[in-house]
């Protein structure tokens, strides 16, 4: 048994005289540094237009005996009972005791509808397994209505071939797959029957901030004001208001959907665990801190020993373990970044240290309880 002690310490030190105090952003903006600029219709939702989350019940047909169980203890009754629900409806009344259903399986059927889209109009549909299915692959929902949760009425009804995109292969009791078999899509398998109705009238607009910000909201009032003078106020973080003009709705979002708006992305770092995935955006600053990394490695060992007695004697063969550990220190290794350092320069430090991916983000991790790091920590 190996165990690996990550030894790393953090020092904030005081900047030198004449220095930029520690935490500060920089006066001037960084050489070539440029800020990001994105389409007003990319950043914002028009108020009153939001999209519909719709769900349903179905069933999925034609499996290859990877539906659900009918019997068992871990069986899904519910299944066999929708069956026989189904065929009822179509003239067949079947006992359901007698019906089986390894080649169908229960599902619940999600969408998302666009609140401009119209009767006629397609969408994608998730299917996702809720009894025993070991796969959903090859197989075609059959029917369902999918209800507005606030409304409780269908606006659409989803059906088609479902497409997993993995591949489950099994024999002699051993299985493999390339991912998730028990969810899937049927592209274009919902048609929309009952549009939503958008609640546009009014004198004015509201422009709702994707990612809600003060400063990207009173860029989005000040660009809209270039273009309408004295038409649109920042009420808040996430909310710009908008006068509409003579033409309507309609000729107010045509006309801004393409400014230009100098967008404000806040200093983030966002870590994965799991994954030892980082992403660290470019206004991520450090303060001076000394980093020091080391590792301490123990490592445990037992050998069996074998115990033999004497020839021609009554003893007995005994088995034993004799157990060992060794610790080997590595040399610690220390780097001091300068202040306000960017992500860039704490990058090129970790890999001079040599750092894993799962090393550098508890480096983050102390960064941030020290207050060095200039920025939030995000850990999924």
């Amino acid at each position: 048994m190996r165990f690996l002690l990550l030894l790393l310490a953090i020092a904030l030190a005081a900047p030198p005289a004449g220095a930029q105090p520690a935490g500060q952003p920089a006066a001037a903006p960084r050489p070539g540094g440029a800020a990001a600029s994105a389409r007003l219709k990319d950043l914002v939702v028009l108020e009153g237009a939001a999209p519909v989350q719709l769900v349903g019940y179905g069933l999925i047909v034609g499996l290859d005996r990877t539906g659900d169980r009918a019997r068992g203890r871990s069986s899904a009754p519910y299944t066999v009972q929708s069956i026989a629900n189904m065929l009822r409806r179509f003239g067949t009344t079947v006992d359901p005791l007698r019906l089986g259903a390894r080649n169908a399986a229960a599902v619940m059927v999600t969408a998302t509808l666009d609140p401009f889209s119209g009767p006629g109009g397609r969408l994608d549909v998730t299917v996702s397994a809720i009894g025993d299915a070991t796969s959903l692959s090859g197989g075609t929902l059959i029917q369902t209505p999918l209800l507005d949760p606030l409304t409780n009425l269908p606006r659409v009804v989803a059906q088609g071939a479902v497409s997993t995109g993995t591949l489950l292969a099994s024999a002699a009791g051993s299985s493999a797959r390339t991912g998730p078999t028990n969810t899937g899509r049927v592209p274009g398998g919902g048609l929309v029957v009952e549009a939503v109705s958008p609640t546009l009238d009014g004198t004015t607009a509201g422009l709702i901030l994707r990612t809600p910000d003060f400063t990207n909201a009173a860029r989005v009032a000040e660009a809209v004001n270039a273009r309408f003078p004295a038409a649109a106020e920042a009420v808040h973080a996430g909310l710009v208001r908008v006068a509409v003009p003579e033409g309507g709705v309609v000729a107010l979002m045509a006309s801004l959907e393409s400014l230009q708006i100098a967008v404000d992305v806040p200093a983030r770092v966002v870590v994965n665990e799991r994954t030892g995935t980082i992403v660290a955006g470019g206004d991520v600053r450090i303060s001076e801190a000394m980093i020091t990394y080391g590792s301490l490695v123990i490592s445990t060992q037992v050998d069996p020993v074998v115990s033999q007695p004497g020839p021609f004697s009554d003893g007995q063969t005994v088995a034993a373990a004799v157990g060992g550990v060794a610790i080997d220190e590595a040399q610690a290794r220390s780097v001091l970044l300068p202040p306000n350092a960017d992500v860039g320069e704490l990058a090129a430090a970790l890999d001079a240290l040599g750092m894993t991916a799962r090393d550098v983000i508890a480096v983050f991790q102390a960064l941030s309880r020290a207050g060095a790091l200039q920025g939030e920590l995000v850990i999924l």
